[in-house]
C-alpha cells in the first residue's frame, strides 16, 4: 500500500515536470450544478438558489483531489435575464485552484413551454503550488515565484429547456492559460486548456407518484480524452430522488449510487458514493460528494415544479 502510493505520488511530480492540462473538476451530482459550467443556466430556476457542494475523492490516498462549489443564481425582476456567481475550490496533491465567476444570461421565449437562454461568465482563477511540499527544504530556487498566481478568463454558453427536458452546450474558460509562465524553472506547468460541455436530460412521468429522469455530460478537453457521465434518476413522490451514474473516459471509469431528499420547499440535501472501475479501487475507499440546495421560492414566480 505505502509502495503504491509513492508510485502514484511519484507519476503526479513527474507530470507536473512535463506539463498538466488542468481542467474544471467534474461531479457525479452535475445536473443539480450545472452553473458551474455552463453561465447560461444562472436565473434558469426561476428563484434565488444556492448550491454548496463537496467532493472528497479516492479517499485513502494522500493527496487526494477535493473540491468546493458554492454558487448563487437569481432571475432578475424581468425573468429574461439572469445572474449569478460561482466559487470552486480544487486541490490536488500540491496544488490548489481556486476559481471566482461572475455570470449573466439572458432568455428567449422559443415556443409554449421553451426558452433558450444565452449565457457568459467572467472572473478570476487562482493557481498557487505549495512549494514546501515539492521541496521540503525550501531552498530550490527553480520553484519561486508561481506560489500564488490570478489569471482572468472568459466563458460561454446556450441552455435550451421545458419543464421536462433540457439541452445545454458550453465552454466555461475559452482562454488558454498557462498559470507558470514566467517561472524560474520551464520544466514546471500548469496549463488550463479548453473544455467543451454537452449536457442533456429528461424527465418521464411513470405513474402518478413515480418519475425518472435520465441525463448525460460529454466533456471535450483540448489535450484530454474525451469524458462521458451518465445517469439516471428516480423520483418518488416529488420528494425523494434515487438513482446511479456512470462515467467513462480513457484512462478511468466509475459508478455511483446517487441520493437526494426534498427535505422541505427550500431545503435539499444529497449524497453521492462513486467506485472506482480500475486498480485503484485496491487502495481507496471511493468518492463521497455531499450536495446542499437552498432556495427562496416566491409563488408567484414558481409556475411549475424544478427536476433541473
Amino acid at each position: 500500500m505505502k509502495l503504491y502510493k509513492h508510485y502514484i505520488v511519484a507519476i503526479a511530480l513527474l507530470s507536473c515536470t512535463v506539463g498538466i492540462a488542468q481542467q474544471l473538476p467534474q461531479f457525479t451530482q452535475y445536473m443539480y450544478n450545472t452553473i458551474s459550467i455552463n453561465p447560461a443556466y444562472a436565473g434558469s430556476r426561476e428563484t434565488l438558489s444556492v448550491v454548496a457542494l463537496h467532493r472528497s475523492q479516492w479517499v485513502g490516498f494522500d493527496g487526494g483531489p477535493i473540491t468546493q462549489t458554492l454558487s448563487i443564481s437569481s432571475p432578475l425582476r424581468n425573468e429574461k435575464m439572469g445572474v449569478g456567481l460561482s466559487v470552486i475550490n480544487d486541490k490536488l496533491g500540491d496544488e490548489r485552484f481556486t476559481y471566482v465567476y461572475g455570470d449573466f444570461s439572458y432568455t428567449i421565449q422559443t415556443g409554449a413551454n421553451t426558452k433558450l437562454a444565452f449565457g457568459v461568465n467572467a472572473g478570476f482563477t487562482s493557481y498557487s503550488l505549495d512549494r514546501t511540499a515539492v521541496d521540503p527544504g525550501s531552498q530550490d530556487p527553480n520553484i519561486y515565484g508561481i506560489e500564488d498566481r490570478w489569471s482572468p478568463n472568459i466563458g460561454a454558453g446556450v441552455y435550451w429547456h421545458s419543464q421536462m427536458w433540457y439541452l445545454g452546450l458550453s465552454a466555461p474558460r475559452i482562454l488558454n492559460t498557462d498559470y507558470t509562465k514566467g517561472a524560474n524553472n520551464q520544466d514546471i506547468a500548469a496549463l488550463e486548456r479548453v473544455s467543451y460541455y454537452f449536457t442533456g436530460g429528461y424527465v418521464f412521468t411513470l405513474s402518478e407518484n413515480t418519475k425518472l429522469k435520465p441525463a448525460f455530460l460529454v466533456k471535450a478537453t483540448n489535450g484530454a480524452p474525451l469524458s462521458l457521465d451518465l445517469t439516471a434518476n428516480f423520483l418518488f413522490f416529488e420528494k425523494f430522488w434515487l438513482g446511479g451514474g456512470y462515467r467513462v473516459n480513457e484512462n478511468t471509469s466509475a459508478i455511483g449510487v446517487l441520493t437526494d431528499f426534498q427535505v422541505s420547499k427550500q431545503f435539499r440535501i444529497g449524497y453521492t458514493y462513486e467506485y472506482p472501475l480500475s486498480e485503484i479501487n485496491a487502495y481507496t475507499g471511493g468518492t463521497h460528494e455531499i450536495l446542499l440546495m437552498f432556495e427562496l421560492f416566491k409563488p408567484k414566480r414558481i409556475k411549475s415544479p424544478r427536476y433541473f
